[in-house]
């Protein structure tokens, strides 16, 4: 069985901190929730738990960042929301090498709706001087916690409440080209660009496309949400008839929409490309599994594989009738 991300995450932070003093785990009131109970355990001098004070937790960040330490604030995405304003004053006006772990990222399931992680990207990504990274597996969630460390400035890595996918974590570490997205599937005719956990869904999604239509669509983890990899995508436009996007998030001010304002930027919105984006709808979601919230919200491969075809036949039937 896979280990959780939040599992994964402590034991990185863990592995990273007994080789640099400096960093430091910082939790409000949720160490067991966040995994930093067994960072209390082995390295208690370089944990701290602020209570519950989101609002604090990030300044007490920012402060550490000041004196030369590199705090890692591993906090829910649903209370990060709490500790907004510190998250602009504190850290990133000041550019401050803080990095946020930001679990529960995306839909958590059976959790309420107030515990939803929907709308972190939106309300980050407005932000100058932060980087937003989504790791597609639990192994590149490892990569993207020592590359938020080795980053001179605010780093977001927003993670799922769940298992991985069973990806090795034996690599050593290597340091991830911030702004650089990673090319799983080249093919043609339909690009999907995916984010986090939603990038297994897009080879779900890849393989039902080849099977039915006998072409191969081109698959694309993100990896780095904010800088996004503007030339790829801008290459993905130029080449291909359809851009789809896939996010665990809101669809209002997530990925898609930094996708889509890219691509009118550089006035690459033709009448020849078509553009779908899935995530999760202008509406609150409510208490059920992850697998039924995907459904509700449309973004599981079942529903994201219907409207691509649907759409392919549009275009096709638009061909011949032209």
């Amino acid at each position: 069985v896979p280990p959780a991300y939040t599992d994964v995450f402590a034991d990185t932070l863990i592995e990273l901190a007994k080789e640099d003093p400096k960093i430091i785990g910082i939790t409000a009131a949720m160490p067991t929730g966040t995994g930093l109970d067994k960072l209390a355990a082995e390295l208690p001098e370089q944990f701290i738990d602020v209570a519950i004070c989101e609002q604090h937790a990030v300044t007490f960040a920012a402060g550490l960042a000041c004196a030369g330490y590199k705090p890692v604030c591993a906090i829910y995405s649903t209370f990060l929301q709490r500790g907004y304003d510190q998250v602009v004053h504190d850290v990133c006006v000041q550019n401050l090498p803080v990095v946020f772990a930001i679990d529960r990222a995306g839909a958590v399931g059976n959790d309420g709706e107030t515990h939803q992680g929907l709308f972190d990207i939106s309300f980050l990504r407005t932000i100058p001087n932060m980087t937003i990274l989504a790791p597609k597996d639990e192994a590149e969630l490892r990569q993207m916690l020592y590359t938020a460390l080795q980053h001179n400035g605010p780093v977001a890595v927003r993670y799922p409440r769940g298992k991985g996918v069973g990806a090795s974590l034996e690599e050593d570490f290597a340091v991830l080209p911030i702004g650089k997205a990673e090319v799983l599937k080249q093919g043609a005719r339909v690009a999907i660009l995916a984010a986090g956990p939603t990038v297994q869904t897009a080879l779900e999604v890849a393989a039902q496309l080849s099977d039915q239509y006998e072409f191969q669509p081109t698959v694309v983890s993100l990896r780095s949400i904010k800088p996004l990899d503007s030339e790829l995508i801008r290459e993905c436009a130029v080449s291909h008839d359809m851009i789809v996007t896939i996010e665990d998030h809101a669809l209002s001010g997530g990925v898609g929409s930094a996708v889509l304002e890219l691509l009118a930027d550089s006035d690459l919105l033709s009448e020849g490309i078509s553009f779908l984006r899935f995530g999760a709808k202008d509406s609150f979601t409510p208490h059920a599994t992850q697998d039924e919230q995907y459904e509700k919200h449309g973004y599981d491969s079942k529903s994201i594989f219907q409207q691509i075809a649907q759409n392919l036949g549009v275009r096709v039937a638009q061909k011949l009738s032209a």
